[in-house]
């Protein structure tokens, strides 16, 4: 795959997953209208942050960073790739089915570790039931990410993109009913979630098979290739796990504060917006692609897909940040204050805004560092490095917590990020050129910064100047526009002047192939 067809593939997957997270955040804001910050609310969303948490555990940010690499080196060297993802998937499918039967039966200990303080609290009840009728997600959509990434290692990326809009449809199709025939939202939202998770297995089963790979399920077998895999995928379920602990660590902390589950829940919402389009679309074209490099001992190819990673990452992700930490309440104001959502809830949760877009840079890069690790089947300095950012956050949100309250669960997530590509970046000197930048990225990186500064003063003037339109019905929306369009203009004005990008660069990935 050249830079500009890898380039495309980061256009394509993230194509479609903009317009997931924008449904997304339809959604969420449909949530938030619906629910509020109040005790559903926050039941809900610790509920559907259990299968999810395990999901990217198992599956996501662990199994498919083992799998991937293992079958994209088998499809390029043309042994049989689809007899190896049949094993991966009756496998993964086994211990999935225990666990997700465990799940039922611990349900109310997994709560109390994912908020501890809905203990004495009708939160505590609430997140149990829905947690009960949300779980068997974990098994649909784990195997969906294995189907997934069988078809991202063929370079099929569309299907695999597209099927979280059909969570996000569900989603919105479940609360418009349950507000037509009034029924309780909380429980509407909460047995979508497994309907969803069929649907979203039953798409990408069937986009692998019209690939050529049908993953029929079959009794598991130990085979020395998956006894490979298990030893692989080992210290990156591991490290999945550290990550995993980040998130509870941080949910812990809120839930000892009314309303700040839900505060944080809406940032996250808003920051995973430019995250996950970014993130989402490198994670799953940088990876194959480097590890057919590796297998075709391409040292200059594998360096340039690298390099270009990194500089889409950032031309997207910098001035992202940048707008996050200028222009957060005019964004939670305009975007979620209505409904049960009041504007009590408004200042704590842009204050998140700001903190979580100021390690935004960090979370994507995470995505460009991390394949030159898995690409080379070293999935142990990763765990290490995790464990390692894992201490940092949960000094920071516990330590900090009965000084600065809530936010401290926020401060310990962006530092930790940091932290964590301080150490990947240390660890890659050793892999030689293919895993350092080169002399474009070098001479881009302070361009897109300055650029990215430059449009964060242009938003703070601006935003100035329709202060007064935030609390207008109607006018708000406009204002809103027309403020990200500035920030937009001004940005890619301020690149193209100062050479931190070639405007065509954008036009050409769209149209070559």
């Amino acid at each position: 795959m050249q830079p500009i067809r890898l380039v495309r593939g980061f256009v394509t997957v993230g194509g479609w997953t903009m317009a997931s997270r924008l449904l997304g955040f339809a959604r969420d804001i449909m949530i938030a209208a619906f629910l509020g910050a109040g005790p559903t609310a926050q039941a809900f969303i610790v509920a559907f942050s259990l299968p999810n948490m395990f999901r990217r555990f198992f599956a996501e940010g662990a199994f498919n960073m083992a799998f991937v690499p293992m079958f994209s080196k088998r499809h390029e060297a043309g042994e049989d790739a689809s007899d190896f993802a049949r094993d991966a998937f009756s496998g993964l499918a086994s211990i999935l089915i225990l666990f997700t039967l465990l799940g039922q039966l611990v349900m109310p200990w997994l709560v109390l570790a994912m908020a501890s303080g809905f203990a004495e609290d009708q939160r505590f009840d609430l997140a149990v039931t829905f947690g009960r009728i949300a779980f068997p997600y974990i098994l649909m959509i784990s195997l969906a990410a294995l189907c997934s990434g069988v078809l991202n290692a063929v370079g099929r990326f569309t299907a695999a993109a597209a099927a979280p809009l059909l969570l996000n449809l569900l989603f919105i199709a479940a609360m418009l009913a349950a507000g037509l025939m009034h029924w309780n939202v909380g429980l509407a939202l909460a047995w979508t979630v497994p309907v969803a998770g069929v649907a979203q297995l039953a798409l990408v089963w069937v986009a692998a098979k019209r690939a050529g790979i049908a993953l029929y399920p079959r009794l598991p077998r130990l085979t020395p290739a998956m006894r490979r895999l298990a030893r692989i995928a080992a210290p990156a379920v591991l490290a999945g796990g550290v990550v995993q602990i980040n998130l509870l660590v941080g949910r812990q902390v809120a839930s000892y504060y009314e309303g700040a589950v839900a505060w944080l829940y809406n940032a996250d919402r808003l920051y995973q917006l430019p995250l996950g389009v970014v993130a989402i679309a490198i994670g799953v074209v940088l990876l194959p692609d480097l590890s057919r490099r590796l297998k075709a001992g391409d040292v200059a190819g594998g360096r340039a897909s690298y390099s270009r990673a990194a500089e889409f990452a950032l031309a997207m992700t910098v001035p992202a940040a940048v707008a996050l930490m200028v222009i957060p309440m005019p964004l939670i104001q305009v975007l979620f204050e209505r409904g049960r959502f009041t504007a009590a809830d408004v200042s704590p949760t842009a204050l998140a805004v700001a903190v979580y877009g100021a390690g935004l840079p960090a979370f994507v890069l995470q995505k460009v560092l991390q394949p030159l690790f898995f690409a080379r089947e070293d999935t142990r300095r990763p765990f290490y490095y995790a464990l390692a950012a894992m201490v940092v956050n949960a000094a920071i949100a516990v330590g900090l917590a009965p000084t600065v309250g809530f936010i401290a669960a926020a401060l310990g997530t962006t530092l930790a990020g940091w932290v964590m590509i301080w150490l990947l970046l240390a660890g890659a000197r050793g892999m030689g050129p293919a895993a350092s930048f080169d002399d474009r990225f070098r001479r881009r990186l302070p361009r897109i910064v300055l650029a990215s500064a430059a449009m964060g003063m242009c938003l703070f003037l601006a935003e100035m100047l329709l202060e007064t339109l935030w609390g207008m019905p109607g006018i708000k929306y406009l204002a809103l526009l027309l403020l990200i369009a500035i920030g937009a203009v001004s940005y890619f004005a301020f690149g193209a002047l100062l050479g931190a990008f070639r405007v065509s660069d954008f036009r050409t990935a769209l149209r070559r192939g």
